[in-house]
């Protein structure tokens, strides 16, 4: 019987009975036994066969290559958050089977243990570390709506009479994108009229709560209790004093009695407030009146700037109190509720709402539900052609505050060139297109 010789094998070093003369550091030697039965390459029956091969081992090239590099903790091109139509509920961020996991081993883990202390906010005080920052993002908001209506005036903003899609550019997009009223009869065009500061953030409304730990809002009470920005009422939970918005404020731990029975502990004893130092002036909305638009290209570059910086604090801070004070969502629809429990209001009208009574199906909400992100087309070349229909695929897209500042001349942020698809090469005529691999 034949036998391939292993010195035949590009890459590997045979041995018979011996180790290799061969010492590299990136070499692991392996050993093969083996018994050949019959007539061998060395002419014995029922011979021992050994081979010793030289496997090569993990290479690191880091050394070498460490100045060639790039690394970037965004992809280089992404999707757009996944639509989910209106007949299909909301996921929930964590899985219910997590959750249920989570939970069944804290319980096991603290099984044995002397309970501790219910930390705040759930135990009715603030977290004092959060108050400078909720007082950040209640100024970054007002700074944003400030410079956007001062942008609005040199950079145009389009918005559908008949839908809720908005355009950043010269001119509304081509795209036949329309579900609003009579779309049928105008081919799913959209009739572009000029946008406002609401059409680029989406105006979310809650309920004011006066206590945070207290009753859950009835059914019968939901005219009664004012509604005020999502946004504004998880600054005041977390340590913002408005005159408009009084909430209790506690110097002691609640005292539980049962799960969801609460009483307030005895204060008498504590010393008279002081003025709290942690507090900062609250920048206050501009009028129409008193909008001063950029005089030129450096101060509109300036101004976008600092636009997409109010927008990043903003989001940024908003996503640190979210992590402590409990914010829920409807899974149904957009309804906010900042609380540790959402409201009894039978306001619902989603799909198959009938079935529920009209109840919301409240579960954690995430970022994008307290500040829901318009994304609009990204328009590579403002000066250049119009967006055209049949390179629709080619395009990209990104928040409207950010392509309204982009376009403005600020920079682009690196968590947002991915879903922009600034690196993908644009046809200039379908012909060219259909070229593309």
């Amino acid at each position: 019987m034949g036998f391939a010789p292993a010195q035949y094998t590009s890459g590997i070093m045979p041995l018979v009975h011996g180790k290799s003369n061969i010492s590299h550091p990136q070499l692991e030697f392996l050993r093969i036994s083996n018994h050949l039965k019959g007539e061998s390459l060395l002419g014995v029956s029922d011979c021992k066969l050994q081979l010793t091969f030289g496997v090569p081992s993990r290479i690191s090239c880091r050394p070498h290559l460490s100045k060639l590099v790039i690394k970037s903790n965004y992809p280089q091109n992404a999707d757009l958050p996944r639509y989910y139509s209106k007949k299909e509920k909301k996921p929930f961020p964590v899985p219910i089977v997590e959750l249920r996991r989570n939970a069944r081993a804290r319980q096991k883990s603290a099984k044995g243990r002397p309970k501790r202390p219910v930390p705040p906010p759930r135990n009715g005080m603030l977290v004092h570390s959060l108050i400078p920052v909720a007082y950040a993002v209640l100024n970054a908001r007002v700074t944003l709506i400030n410079n956007l209506k001062k942008l609005l005036r040199v950079v145009p903003v389009h918005a559908c009479k008949w839908c809720n899609e908005i355009h950043v550019g010269p001119e509304g997009h081509p795209f036949k994108s329309c579900r609003g009223l009579r779309t049928e009869a105008r081919k799913g065009l959209h009739e572009w009229t000029k946008a406002t500061v609401d059409d680029l953030l989406v105006p979310v409304d809650s309920f004011h709560l006066s206590d945070r730990l207290g009753k859950r809002i009835t059914h019968e009470e939901r005219f009664s209790i004012p509604r005020v920005p999502a946004l504004i009422e998880l600054c005041v939970q977390a340590g913002v004093d408005l005159p408009d918005f009084p909430t209790k404020r506690r110097r002691k731990p609640v005292i539980r009695i049962g799960k969801s029975e609460i009483i307030d502990a005895d204060e008498n004893d504590l010393p008279e407030p002081t003025p709290d130092t942690i507090t900062k002036p609250i920048i206050t909305e501009i009028t129409d009146s008193e909008i001063s638009p950029p005089a030129n290209a450096e101060e509109m570059a300036a101004l976008s700037e600092a636009t997409l910086e109010a927008w990043e604090t903003m989001r940024e801070g908003a996503a640190r109190l979210m992590k402590k004070y409990a914010v829920r969502v409807c899974g149904y629809c957009p309804e906010v509720h900042i609380g540790p429990s959402g409201h009894k209001a039978q306001n619902c009208g989603a799909y198959k709402h009938q079935q529920r009574n009209g109840q919301h199906g409240w579960q954690t909400a995430v970022l994008d539900d307290l500040i829901p992100p318009r994304y609009v087309w990204h328009v590579p070349d403002v000066a250049g052609p119009p967006l055209k229909r049949e390179l629709r695929s080619f395009y990209g897209q990104a928040p409207a505050v950010v392509e309204m500042c982009v376009q403005g001349g600020a920079g682009v942020p690196d968590k947002y060139k991915p879903t922009m698809r600034l690196d993908v090469g644009i046809p200039r005529d379908l012909k060219e297109a259909e070229m593309v691999v």
